[in-house]
């Protein structure tokens, strides 16, 4: 299994991610201690970290670079919306990440879960039309990442002609492009990682409503990966009590924030579909799965939680359905994260052991 970490906007060392208005986050006061993080995960074990994008976000091509040069091993996952930047200039700035990296880039490709916020990029289209032009711009993008030669390509949203980037992509292992983590839950979403990326990375469920999600995306070869917040203590009733303690911290104004961005967002399958989660009756819909942070935090607030032992169990059941990769928000992310590659990762790789001799 490969574990990816999220590096917050909103600061590393906040544990109320998504409590607060978004508007009023500025997302390189702890440029610092991101850099910080970057160098915990570099040494700790972490495959890569996920630099997100969105108008409250720093540009991610840009930090990609920056944490680049301050890292030895780590990989940097740079979100990119294909209706913010032009496919023939994205492989340019990707591979010129990669030469300064020794390769260490991917790509998180979201459409866009907010068409409000689209449009502040001058993007007017639909989340199906969204979907659709992705399909046109990584269809471009491969075609460069393959050095066809000059491209031409003329779809219903986007065209190009003649286009060519002289920067080679000079991966690790000799790869020749990144590796694509195409996000959402919708059936367009697996389409789109199915023809286009490696992995699908949607938002966290029980196992047993991920399982049929994800049954057309392994057949085709590619892998599956889950996102969620992590509460981890050395005992169950520190780890929720902590829970807890969040969201006295978020109060009223945590859920109001959050019921503006429920009804923003609404366009979302995945995000839909984890608020709904998250006012069910029950908190726990699985022994190692805590649902209570959702109306404070969000959907990026689904929690696995409990003890390192809880934690392993939990993945462990997500990797029986096939789950090979993870993107974890840390609650806060300073202190988890180390304990995670501490307690948790030497626990998962040890089970992973021996299944292997089985």
């Amino acid at each position: 299994m490969r574990f990816h970490w999220s590096i917050p906007g909103s600061g590393v060392r906040d544990p109320l991610r998504g409590a607060k208005d978004r508007t009023l986050v500025n997302p390189v006061e702890d440029i610092d201690a991101q850099l910080d993080l970057c160098r915990l995960a570099d040494e700790g074990g972490i495959d890569s970290l996920l630099l997100p994008t969105g108008f409250q976000r720093a540009d991610p091509i840009a930090l990609a670079t920056y944490f680049g040069g301050a890292t030895k091993r780590v990989r940097f996952m740079a979100a990119i919306r294909p209706g913010t930047i032009s496919p023939t200039l994205l492989v340019t700035q990707v591979n010129t990440v990669a030469a300064v990296t020794g390769g260490r880039v991917s790509v998180n490709v979201v459409a866009g879960h907010n068409s409000t916020e689209m449009r502040y990029y001058g993007d007017f289209l639909s989340h199906d039309e969204r979907f659709q032009r992705s399909d046109e711009f990584w269809t471009i993008c491969h075609a460069l990442w393959r050095a066809d030669g000059p491209v031409d390509f003329t779809g219903s949203l986007l065209q190009v002609e003649g286009a060519r980037v002289n920067t080679p992509f000079l991966g690790e292992h000799g790869r020749t492009r990144p590796e694509l983590y195409f996000g959402g839950s919708s059936e367009l979403a697996a389409d789109m990682a199915v023809k286009h990326g490696d992995c699908l990375l949607r938002l966290g469920d029980t196992p047993a409503k991920i399982a049929p999600g994800i049954q057309r995306v392994l057949a085709a070869g590619k892998e599956a990966g889950l996102l969620f917040s992590v509460i981890v203590r050395p005992t169950r009733a520190e780890a929720i009590e902590w829970g807890h303690a969040m969201i006295e911290r978020a109060g009223e104004e945590g859920r109001a924030v959050q019921d503006r961005f429920r009804e923003q967002s609404k366009e979302s399958v995945g995000f839909a579909s984890t608020y709904s989660l998250g006012y069910d009756k029950s908190d726990w819909p699985e022994p190692f799965l805590w649902t209570g942070l959702i109306p404070y935090m969000g959907p990026l607030g689904l929690a696995l939680t409990g003890t390192p032992d809880d934690i392993v169990a939990g993945l462990m059941a997500y990797r029986r359905i096939g789950v090979t990769q993870f993107l974890f928000h840390g609650r806060p992310d300073l202190e988890t994260l180390p304990y995670f590659c501490q307690e948790v990762l030497p626990r998962v790789r040890a089970r992973e052991h021996e299944l292997e001799l089985v």
